[in-house]
């Protein structure tokens, strides 16, 4: 099984130098790209490829980048962006690139770069990622050293800067136009769309943001092509992917797989099963803000189409186990709080709505809750979803939510009854 993303990855946690990462082969999907290819033929492949955004709403990666203008009356100059922003809950598989094989970003980055034409290129990294953003700097230092960045990369007469921005903070800041503004200095906030950042990003000009893991692909693509990518996965979607597990499970981590994999097999054979004496109640596949995916769906390929198909998203592939002997409410109430602190305020719906959402799950489960409680909760499900908000925050907030009064109404019926959480002592 091949494991492109993860293969020069070491096991006492140390970085790969660039000298390591030219001996496995790094730089030479750069060097293809550049030396030979012309930025449209580079999209084309990476088009053909099928690569697929893997930071949650898993856009055509050769799509997005053919919407930026090109040619010489294009506008300039054009930024690309790396979204490193992973504040997801649950979600770590970013970390898990950027600390341990740092120089594999960089050289996807080059690449999209060179296909667009950007000139300026920024990963825009969580603020709390102290160790990958070091890691990050000393490598774009490498690559400066062997001309992979800088001005006329391999004698070719193109020029990238690369640099590395601390967020201040804010989930809002993962939806790539809120990055944008906060990448302005500005506060952070989505933007209406359109105009997309493709034609108007980064202080007006063309902008591609990618996620970490997408970006990380793409040296391996230009070095070994679309056919060979696509054949790395189990169903219709290319590529591999990092699935991770957390929760109640034997061995939580991350781990690359052929894009497809079920969930039954990363919850049994690789994170190893449930701990023992527990039971699997449900899962949250892909991060905090994404369905319960119950025991019926364990077969499920973990892709887009068929993890949607089952009820639920992808999302970032990173998933949040639910066990028999956690209380589901005090798991919603804990999610719920989450979303409501990091409403970025600029929408009615989920500046108020969220937290009136926390404060009906803490009276349940502080054993305050009344009947009609369940139906103000199905309510806001409804008020706060897809196409009542601004932006997709309250929407991706009401999914554990909706899910969790789906699948497990009858433990928010029971704390309402006994007037108690019964996973508590008494």
């Amino acid at each position: 099984m091949e494991r492109p993303l993860t293969q020069n990855i070491r096991p006492d946690g140390q970085t790969v130098d660039i000298a390591a990462y030219e001996q496995a082969g790094g730089y030479l999907g750069l060097r293809q790209a550049i030396g030979s290819l012309a930025p449209a033929e580079v999209t084309r492949i990476v088009t053909d490829s099928g690569l697929r955004g893997r930071g949650g709403a898993g856009f055509p990666t050769g799509s997005k980048w053919s919407f930026v203008p090109m040619g010489d009356d294009a506008p300039r100059p054009k930024y690309l962006v790396a979204n490193a922003d992973e504040m997801e809950p649950g979600t770590f598989k970013d970390r898990l690139l950027m600390e341990g094989d740092p120089h594999q970003l960089i050289e996807g980055m080059a690449i999209a770069a060179y296909a667009i034409q950007a000139e300026v290129a920024y990963v825009f990294v969580r603020g709390e990622y102290v160790l990958p953003a070091r890691r990050l700097q000393q490598a774009i230092a490498e690559a400066e050293g062997r001309g992979y960045l800088g001005n006329n990369i391999l004698g070719s007469g193109y020029s990238l800067a690369l640099h590395v921005h601390t967020s201040a903070g804010r989930y809002i800041c993962g939806e790539e136009t809120a990055l944008l503004n906060a990448l302005e200095g500005r506060r952070a906030i989505p933007r209406a769309k359109p105009p997309f950042p493709q034609a108007s990003g980064l202080w007006g000009q063309p902008t591609v943001v990618n996620n970490v893991e997408t970006l990380c692909n793409l040296p391996h693509i230009l070095a070994r092509g679309a056919d060979w990518f696509k054949s790395l996965s189990r169903t219709g979607v290319s590529g591999t992917k990092i699935y991770g597990a957390s929760g109640r499970v034997m061995r939580p981590g991350a781990w690359e797989l052929p894009m497809g994999t079920s969930l039954r097999e990363i919850l049994e054979e690789h994170a190893g099963g449930m701990r023992g004496g527990l039971r699997l109640r449900g899962v949250l596949p892909g991060g905090a803000s994404t369905d319960f995916l119950v025991e019926e769906h364990l077969d499920t390929p973990m892709d887009f189409e068929a993890v949607a198909a089952a009820g639920s998203r992808l999302g970032t592939g990173t998933m949040i186990v639910l066990d028999d002997r956690t209380c589901p409410v005090a798991m919603l109430r804990n999610l719920e709080h989450f979303f409501a602190q990091e409403s970025c305020g600029w929408c009615t719906p989920c500046r108020d709505g969220l937290p009136w959402v926390e404060s009906i799950l803490d009276d349940i489960e502080e054993g305050r809750g009344r009947p009609e409680d369940l139906d103000l909760l199905d309510l806001h499900t409804h008020l706060l979803g897809p196409g009542k908000t601004f932006c997709a925050h309250a929407p991706g907030a009401m999914e554990p939510l909706q899910s969790a009064l789906k699948y497990f109404r009858e433990d928010f019926e029971r704390h309402i009854r006994d007037h108690r959480c019964p996973w508590r002592a008494s």
